[in-house]
């Protein structure tokens, strides 16, 4: 019979936080394993030193490296897998001769535990339990004593070897925070906090519950005597702090800000305008639907208002009431915000008396159409009409009448919003459409991710167009008779009518 397989976590530290589960199952065990660096003492080792019996079997699994510096010829990467083949193989080869294997991890074993690695190799294999162990941030918010989240408030545990922009982003957008993995990358974490506006309220805590531990402000730590146990509490209490909300339209007695409404284009940060980038530098709050609110660069003094994507006035009615309030603010969409996108939604949501002060300004931006028809070729050089298949905000009778007359003009015809989870038939009832007035062999151009990294553009006919192929990703561009394709396979419309 094969022995089984313990994952033991251990705490953060102090030997007394063991739990009764893993303390029997360390002294009981027929091999003790553990993790540790190069030519350095296992920490967990040493945090269960007086469980482990005499005489027990050791295996003690040392890291190859403990930063990307390797000559490994798969790199860093590489080379810790081959260490977790290695120690999977000599767990294994115990397991197999009937020993139960008890792999001692610090804090709790899955939560950034290299015992993970030796779980995904054994697990399918041999019977396996894993023991929950206290994780670093519970000792870390204990010892400060600072509360970490309250009610609905959202936690989010992030590495701090993440991009500045990136760990700043989630920062702003998170509630309380718990930042791990320090040491070498403090100082660009010192920097996500300042631009996400939580510096000031940001704690350290070093080696929480050992002998040694303390807890500081982050701005007081010197950021070259940061050692790898330790980590950074952002308590959820402090988003109250940086923000009220606005008084109610009409009581303020703040001069009414200016309400700009952005396009940021359908992609890539290079397709943003001149013009966006610097109004978003000079706003303090940034509205809208939150995957085009996440492409804004977090900095400090900004604040995020991120919310779904079918909410359009009520999140216009938001920052009409900051802009009222005398808050700078900005409304994102992507692409241009005239284009399908948040200028409409503001302007009917300023119908309202209430808002008759607040001045609204709309910056252009790249919208779809421009970059699916510039990634084709100039499918769009002569007239055309851009219709949206959503027939959210208008029946589907609509929608085909429109189709019906674009066809029967001849048009150059743009869709957005083909299809989605909930819409599957409007594409197929669009073909079904456009062939009533024109030739199976109409060029169609279908876009998809235009900008992004998985960007495709396929040129094909509106005969062997398949609508099963087509989601929200998509922008498709149906031509006129008149739309042609180069030898080179690009397509482009005459200015003139034949």
């Amino acid at each position: 019979m094969s022995g089984r397989l313990w994952g033991v976590g251990l705490g953060p530290g102090d030997p007394e936080l063991i739990t009764r589960k893993a303390a029997r199952l360390i002294q009981a065990a027929d091999v003790i394993a553990y993790h540790q660096g190069p030519g350095k003492r296992s920490n967990a080792r040493r945090i269960a030193d007086e469980l482990i019996p005499a005489g027990v079997t050791e295996e003690v699994l040392e890291y190859p490296v403990t930063t990307g510096a390797t000559e490994h010829p798969g790199g860093y990467a590489g080379a810790m897998a081959d260490f977790y083949e290695d120690c999977a193989a000599r767990l294994a080869t115990h397991l197999e001769a009937g020993r139960d294997v008890v792999v001692l991890a610090e804090g709790d074993p899955l939560f950034y535990g290299s015992y993970m690695y030796v779980h995904d190799r054994l697990s399918d294999r041999f019977a396996t339990e894993v023991v929950p162990g206290v994780p670093a941030f519970a000792a870390a918010t204990a010892l400060a004593a600072t509360p970490l989240v309250r009610q609905t408030d959202v936690l989010t545990v992030l590495p701090g070897t993440l991009p500045t922009p990136e760990l700043a982003r989630r920062l702003a957008d998170t509630d309380g925070a718990i930042i791990m993995k320090l040491g070498r990358t403090f100082g660009s974490v010192v920097e996500a906090l300042r631009q996400a506006g939580r510096l000031d309220d940001a704690l350290y805590v070093e080696r929480a519950s050992m002998p040694e531990q303390r807890w500081l402000p982050v701005r007081d730590v010197d950021p070259s005597a940061v050692p790898y146990f330790s980590l950074i509490v952002v308590p959820g209490d402090s988003v109250g702090a940086r923000y009220d909300a606005p008084a109610p339209v009409g009581t303020s007695s703040v001069p009414t800000a200016e309400l700009l409404v952005v396009g940021l284009g359908p992609g890539p940060d290079r397709w943003i305008t001149p013009e966006v980038t610097s109004a978003l530098s000079e706003v303090g709050h940034v509205v809208g639907y939150g995957p085009y609110v996440e492409r804004v660069p977090q900095r400090e003094g900004l604040t995020r208002h991120v919310s779904g994507n079918t909410v359009e006035v009520d999140r216009a009615r938001l920052a009409l009431d900051l802009a009222a309030s005398g808050e700078r603010v900005a409304v994102v969409s992507g692409g241009d915000a005239g284009v399908f996108g948040m200028a409409s939604a503001v302007f009917e949501a300023a119908e309202d008396p209430a808002y008759a002060d607040v001045p609204i300004r709309v910056l252009p931006g790249v919208s779809a159409v421009q970059a699916v028809a510039a990634r084709a070729g100039a499918p769009v050089g002569a007239d055309f009409a851009v219709v949206s298949l959503s027939d959210r905000l208008k029946p589907w009778d609509v929608v085909a009448e429109r189709l019906d007359h674009i066809a029967r003009a001849d048009l150059v015809l743009a869709v957005y919003n083909p299809a989605s989870r909930s819409r599957m038939t409007q594409v197929s009832e669009l073909r079904d459409i456009m062939l009533r007035h024109r030739a199976p062999e109409t060029v169609v151009v279908v876009g998809r991710d235009v900008g992004r990294a998985e960007e495709s553009l396929t040129v094909t006919t509106l005969g062997d167009f398949d609508p099963t192929t087509i989601d929200m990703k998509c922008l498709v561009i149906v031509g006129a008779s008149g739309t042609r394709v180069t030898e080179a396979g690009q397509v482009w419309s005459p200015r003139f009518v034949r």
